[in-house]
């Protein structure tokens, strides 16, 4: 553990916006201070915050300078609700990724996910509806941006991407991503896509399922093909899965729209669970053509920003039940949760899950030091 904390802290906070005009009665790094090892040790609101503040507030004089004491609930809302979201995030992702050095060339899946009890009938403010991504190998959420009211994902990815250093990583998004644009976002930046194609693009959509429902009445006789099987099973379930990736036909319509596209990839899964049988297919493209084992890794990988992260913070973090809607605070709060989970998701002195690390970090103020500084 460092000698100085804050000193750690300070540096990458230099740069956040002080929303405050008048005199300032209590630091701003204390305010962010607090509410991380906060909401790393279970809260769940701006109360909560501030009753860990008052616990805990020997233990976070060690690092930080509490003579005018802590703040109340209400001056951690107001400074919340007031803070940039888009600053307070740069600023804990530079603090994290200090911490825990992010694997080169890896998934980084992106996905939405709406706070659902964020809305507020009052004011007419609609339930806030945020973009995520998610590095699938760290389990580190490296950034989101919050869908405008009036517009959609389809505007929203564009501007997360530009946000990353995702240079040489490879990008997996659910169909709503499956755009010309966010394509060509991506390959600027130097990285590869693996995009999921439905119906939302029905040109490429049936070209994609006639070439590879025709080749395999044919076994694949006249075309190039990497496969690869799995079988798992386990609580009641069976699931076969066959990926399938080939080199872009030809003939493929609309090809040429699709920047760097290299290659088109299908999966099925044959799953039974409890006597019912459930069997879907999948369509893919993809800037780079990778083995039927890498396409299976990235495909998978992308389902775990669902599993790792969305769940997590529904199940864990309560985040579906909160109601947090003043100003930037919804937001904001979001980012904290994000993070916490990140630093939680990172520590692997405790084997345990997500739930009890944050009782333990809680419990024990040496466990939250290792969790708050990587050791």
């Amino acid at each position: 553990m460092p000698t100085k904390p804050s000193a750690c802290i300070q540096d990458h906070f230099a740069e956040l916006t002080d929303p405050r005009r008048r005199k300032v009665m209590y630091p701003l790094v204390n305010i962010v201070t607090i509410a991380i090892c906060a909401v790393i040790c279970g809260a769940d609101d701006f109360v909560a915050i501030a009753k860990f503040g008052r616990t805990k507030r020997k233990w976070l004089s060690q690092f930080l300078d509490l003579s005018n004491g802590i703040p109340s609930h209400d001056r951690f809302n107001a400074i919340l609700a007031a803070i940039k979201p888009a600053e307070f995030e740069a600023c804990l992702l530079s603090w994290i990724t200090a911490l825990h050095e992010i694997t080169d060339g890896q998934i980084v899946a992106i996905d939405g996910k709406t706070l659902r009890r964020s809305f507020d009938a009052a004011s007419g403010k609609s339930a806030i509806h945020m973009v995520s991504a998610w590095a699938t190998a760290n389990h580190i959420s490296l950034g989101q941006v919050t869908v405008d009211q009036k517009s959609n994902e389809i505007t929203a990815i564009p501007k997360l991407l530009k946000m990353l250093e995702i240079a040489g990583s490879l990008v997996t998004i659910d169909a709503m991503g499956c755009q010309t644009e966010i394509a060509k976002t991506i390959i600027d930046s130097q990285a590869d896509y693996v995009l999921a194609v439905k119906k939302n693009q029905p040109t490429l959509y049936d070209g994609i399922s006639w070439f590879f429902l025709t080749q395999r009445e044919q076994d694949f006789a006249g075309v190039r093909v990497s496969r690869w099987q799995t079988f798992e099973e386990g609580h009641g379930r069976e699931e076969t899965r066959w990926y399938y990736v080939c080199s872009v036909p030809r003939d493929l319509p609309n090809r040429k729209r699709w920047p760097e596209l290299a290659a088109i990839g299908w999966t099925i899964s044959d799953t039974m669970r409890d006597g019912k049988r459930c069997y879907e297919m999948r369509y893919y493209i993809m800037s780079r053509k990778l083995s039927a084992k890498e396409f299976a890794a990235a495909v998978r990988g992308h389902w775990s920003i669902e599993n790792s992260l969305h769940w997590q913070l529904d199940v864990t973090f309560g985040e579906d039940q909160s109601r947090l809607r003043r100003g930037h605070a919804d937001a904001n709060f979001s980012i904290l949760r994000r993070t916490a989970l990140s630093l939680l998701k990172n520590n692997k002195t405790l084997k345990v899950g997500v739930k009890n690390k944050r009782l333990a970090a809680g419990w024990d103020d040496s466990y939250l030091q290792q969790v708050l500084f990587g050791q």
